[in-house]
């Protein structure tokens, strides 16, 4: 049979009937494991996934003319046509339900290219071809391979229980009908489309494109949802054997049946409530829609995403069944498999392995991630290479811990993006200490369905902390000079400044007063491979329940969150009062001791350089919050730190002048987003605009050192045969940086990376910046 000749893939050499029943296989799977969604088959009258399974089994049927077949053999370069386009030409012999095929048509033909709008979009290349053309760019197509494969079609849908005619024409005109259905097409999408209408679209496209993904790399998907009705008791067993017993706004929060908003104090068991809650949503959510859930737990900082990753999968016994969902999950995998003393041929494999997971959770495998909020936001952009990440939210549950109330822009867009989530059959759940009554509120105004608050009891509760302020900054030589006297007398010491300069200038001060071994300075501005191993060292020496130690961390903001560290003492820079509650929380974590001292510094307040007349402090936080923070502390001075004080003093600031605008603001950011990336009116136009837009909001750059980059390079070469690993093990060398800090960098094109001319100090990180760049950088600036 001529059709057995036929091939999908070039590397390795693959048949195109056993890709196209891979891909139909892949869209099965997803089925299951999505589920129904409602809102979906509203809008298509229950044929979303018959809908997605007819494109996935037709979107590569294109592939027959001798054009491409040719190019897949070796025998020219490039064919330089589309074959999702020649695909749509086996639809009308395969569908006769009108409906049905524009939306089969709509699938297959977007499965790797925009209808409209960008470059390489299919109605630039052939919207304005005629008919003489069209086949003149396609033929020859050979008969009798497109008889079989419209035979094969057809019987292979049949069996699969789809909705398609019995038998196919005898000779189709595949040239001819893809010319006809394309103009179809085209004329279906030229009109905006309702809300509803234009989410659906977009969703098949990410179906298809998502079971195309998984066929293509022979992937699987994880059918089993851990955090299940088996959970509870598998908590409640480890609680016992550790002598505990769930607290009452755990048992709580498991008996929520919807949204949970939960606010609880750091060391109170808020994640364990969280995933109670997750658990409890699952089986509500398989129960109704036959699905297999998926949990994403989310988190602000990359330090906290990892460690959350560790934690999670020692909960459950088995750390492969959490994906590390952030643009750094390839080297997260690597740096938990590589050891030092490894050579070369090990840091090869485990490149190898660690590229591998992260792709298996980029192909959405894992039915628990941990990663950042905006990694899951990505899905608005659409298109082919995002619309999977929407396909995956739908009938979903996320976790949301620690949200930082106090960046409107941010809190916004995910409050929009939360309403989507919603829509799609998603149960949200927001976890913080710090959980102010005007965050509450917001949350309850963008979610259609009711969000349960639960609280966890203070009243009674041990007090924690000792509050007490200093009239001079945290760098003053009078304030090191405390720090180091309480070095001197053995205590654990933490120290967080606003801003990497002041981090590294506290550190070079402080870090003589202790052993080499017991001081750290963690910050975003260090190469991967010595975050990793800084982040390490915090945690076997200052983890919760380890021994105490005597010693020093000097951090920024990344130490705020979901780090399981515990400090005799804190000093700190005035900040917005939830960063500081969540920094006071890494300070006599469970309550084991009497109370710890928290020592808050006045922030120093001035314009940033580029950032107008209005002020920040430290360079960092906006002043009016700040100082709102400062007023309340104030008047506390002293004090022994309730918990339910704390609740207070934080709708006390935003309460105020400033709370109000801020919730404007957050309200117009959400809107902006709404109307910006959730409308969806031409789902199939390119989106690249709005993708610039969005890495602009959320991505920071990333540079080598000038004197890495030779290193960098040998690393590229060093896993043979495997770039992607190669790759992996060169980022070991990349230093995050802001999107602002680009032009500090120069492009090197040859390795496509940037690169900066810096001091770098292994303890300290990213330091003075040489050469053109220091033109526009001032020594001291906040990075």
């Amino acid at each position: 049979m001529a059709l057995e000749r036929m091939l999908a893939k070039s590397a390795p050499k693959e048949r195109l009937t056993a890709h196209l029943a891979a891909t139909l296989a892949g869209a099965v799977a997803l089925r299951r494991r999505v589920g129904r969604v409602a809102l979906l088959d509203e809008v298509t009258d229950g044929m979303f996934w018959p809908t997605v399974c007819l494109a996935a089994l037709c979107h590569d049927a294109g592939k027959i003319p001798d054009g491409f077949q040719a190019m897949l053999n070796g025998l020219i370069r490039s064919w330089g046509e589309r074959h999702e386009v020649v695909s749509l030409g086996f639809l009308p012999g395969l569908i006769d339900d009108e409906r049905l095929l524009l939306w089969v048509a709509a699938g297959v033909a977007t499965h790797h290219r925009s209808l409209e709008g960008g470059r390489g979009s299919l109605s630039l290349a052939y919207g304005g071809a005629g008919e003489e053309e069209w086949r003149e760019r396609f033929q020859p197509i050979p008969g009798d391979v497109a008889a079989e494969l419209a035979d094969w079609l057809v019987s292979t849908a049949r069996s699969a229980g789809l909705p398609v005619i019995p038998s196919p024409p005898q000779e189709p005109d595949v040239a001819g009908e893809a010319l006809r259905m394309f103009a179809r097409l085209l004329d279906e999408w030229e009109l905006p489309s309702e809300p509803d209408r234009g989410l659906a679209a977009v969703l098949v496209q990410g179906s298809v494109t998502l079971a195309d993904h998984v066929s293509s790399a022979h992937g699987t998907f994880h059918t089993r949802q851990p955090f299940d009705a088996a959970f509870r008791p598998l908590l409640e067993k480890t609680f016992a054997e550790k002598g505990h017993t769930l607290r009452p706004h755990q048992v709580e929060a498991a008996a929520v049946d919807g949204h949970l908003l939960l606010r609880a104090p750091t060391g109170s068991g808020k994640t364990e409530a969280g995933l109670l809650w997750a658990a409890a949503q699952t089986v509500a959510i398989a129960g109704e829609t036959g699905g297999v859930p998926r949990v994403f737990f989310t988190l602000p900082y990359l330090a906290s995403i990892n460690a959350m990753t560790e934690r999670l999968g020692g909960l459950l016994g088995d750390g492969t069944l959490v994906g590390v969902m952030h643009s750094r999950a390839a080297s997260y995998h690597l740096a938990t498999a590589i050891c030092p003393q490894d050579g070369e041929d090990e840091q090869a494999e485990a490149a190898r392995k660690a590229v591998s997971r992260a792709a298996a959770t980029r192909l959405f495998r894992e039915t628990v991630r941990v990663g950042t909020p905006y990694q899951i936001l990505r899905g608005v952009l659409a298109g082919p290479a995002h619309s999977g990440t929407l396909v995956d939210a739908a009938n979903s549950v996320f976790v949301l811990d620690e949200l930082h109330a106090y960046d409107p822009r941010r809190l916004g867009y995910i409050l929009a993006t939360a309403r989507l989530w919603e829509r799609l059959g998603g149960r949200i759940a927001v976890l913080s200490a710090t959980l102010p009554d005007a965050l509450i509120h917001l949350f309850r105004q963008a979610l259609e369905q009711d969000a349960h608050l639960v609280q966890a009891a203070t009243e009674g509760a041990p007090l924690r902390h000792r509050l007490s302020l200093r009239e001079r900054h945290l760098t003053d030589p009078d304030s090191v000079e405390e720090i180091k006297d309480r070095l001197a007398d053995g205590a654990s010491v933490l120290v967080v400044a606003n801003n990497v300069a002041d981090a590294q200038h506290l550190f070079a001060e402080l870090a003589p007063e202790t052993d080499e071994e017991a001081a750290f300075l963690l910050h975003s501005r260090f190469r991967r491979m010595d975050r990793s191993v800084l982040e390490k060292g915090i945690g076997d020496r200052f983890g919760a329940g380890r021994p105490r130690l005597p010693g020093l961390v000097v951090a920024t903001q990344v130490v705020e969150v979901s780090l399981d560290v515990d400090f005799d003492c804190l000093f700190t820079s005035a900040a917005p009062l939830e960063a500081l509650l969540q920094r006071f929380g890494r300070v006599n974590r469970v309550a084991a001791r009497p109370p710890a001292d928290v020592v808050v510094h006045p922030a120093t307040f001035a314009p940033r350089r580029r950032g107008g007349d209005q002020e920040y402090a430290d360079g960092v936080y906006p002043r009016l919050p700040v100082e709102a923070g400062w007023n309340i502390l104030a008047r506390h001075d002293g004090d022994e730190v309730d918990e339910g004080h704390a609740r207070a003093w934080l709708d006390e600031v935003y309460d105020t002048a400033w709370g109000r605008e801020w919730s404007a603001e957050v309200l117009e950011n959400q809107t902006r987003f709404t109307d910006a990336f959730l409308g969806f009116a031409h789902p199939f136009v390119s989106r690249d605009e709005l993708t610039e837009l969005f890495d602009e909001l959320f991505d920071g750059t990333e540079a080598v050192l000038a004197q890495d980059r030779d290193a960098y390079e040998a690393d590229l070469r060093q896993v043979t045969g495997d770039r992607a690993a190669g790759r992996l093990l060169a980022e070991r060398y990349l230093i995050p940086m802001p999107h602002w800090g680009t032009p500090l960098t120069s492009w090197e094109r040859k390795l496509g990376l940037r690169i900066v001319n810096a001091d770098y100090d292994g303890r300290l990180g990213l330091g003075e910046i040489h050469g053109r760049a220091a033109q526009v950088y001032q020594a001291g600036e906040v990075l």
